[in-house]
């Protein structure tokens, strides 16, 4: 499904931002990326969306490239960052409808997913709300609302579970389980292991823009917690 092949970025100023990075994340995954702070997810992870150019390599979705067609991937994703920058003037619902515009989402079917990924979210109340006037974490929701309301074959999370209070976590990671349960993807960079571990089936870890470890959970935890693995990799 979503492949990263041979993707390198190198900035202006010369930084490398990651190298020769090849991950694929197949229907059905949970795949976390981690790393430290500047390790390279947020750059791979922008560079998967759109936002940062590549310098070589590619990046597809069903053989889609990014850089050959990046209209026709983008209709593909979801893509939630860390801190959402939505517009702020708007009510929840209006935001939720204008990006289900956007993806041409027929009525009756947007109505039926805002209502179900609202009411789920305990946010259904506040829709007519302006966004302004929402906390840190109704924002991450109403951005998750929105990424499931047009159906995208794979989602890209920047530290998802950010600002959310436990319930919420619980309630994500069950619609996150039920998304890959029905043959999506999900690519998501955390610095919360424990979730990671306990959620996904797949992992890689990052360090210097360059991927030391890649594989199913089982295989790179082996008899090991996760953090323990990041720790030993990470620091050598």
């Amino acid at each position: 499904m979503l492949e990263i092949k041979d993707f390198t970025k190198i900035y202006p100023n010369g930084k490398i931002g990651a190298e020769k990075i090849n991950l694929k994340i197949e229907k059905g995954d949970i795949f976390a990326f981690i790393g430290h702070n500047g390790a390279g997810k947020t750059t791979t992870i922008k560079s998967i969306v759109g936002i940062n150019d590549i310098t070589n390599g590619d990046i597809t979705i069903d053989g889609i490239s990014i850089k050959d067609n990046p209209l026709e991937f983008k209709k593909q994703i979801a893509y939630i960052p860390d801190n959402p920058d939505i517009y702020t003037q708007l009510t929840g619902i209006q935001y939720i409808n204008f990006i289900a515009d956007i993806f041409k989402v027929p009525q009756q079917e947007r109505k039926e997913k805002i209502e179900k990924y609202a009411k789920l979210l305990e946010i259904y109340k506040d829709l007519n709300t302006v966004i302004g006037n929402y906390s840190h974490g109704m924002k991450q929701k109403l951005t998750l609302i929105s990424a499931f309301v047009h159906n995208p074959k794979v989602l890209i999370l920047d530290e998802p579970f950010v600002g959310l209070d436990p319930k919420a976590s619980f309630i994500v990671k069950d619609i996150m389980k039920e998304f890959a349960k029905n043959g999506g993807a999900i690519f998501f960079s955390t610095h919360v292991l424990e979730v990671a571990e306990k959620l996904c089936n797949k992992v890689a870890i990052i360090k210097d823009g360059k991927i030391i470890a890649n594989g199913t959970m089982s295989t790179i935890k082996k008899d090991k917690s996760l953090e323990k693995v990041f720790m030993e990799t990470a620091n050598e």
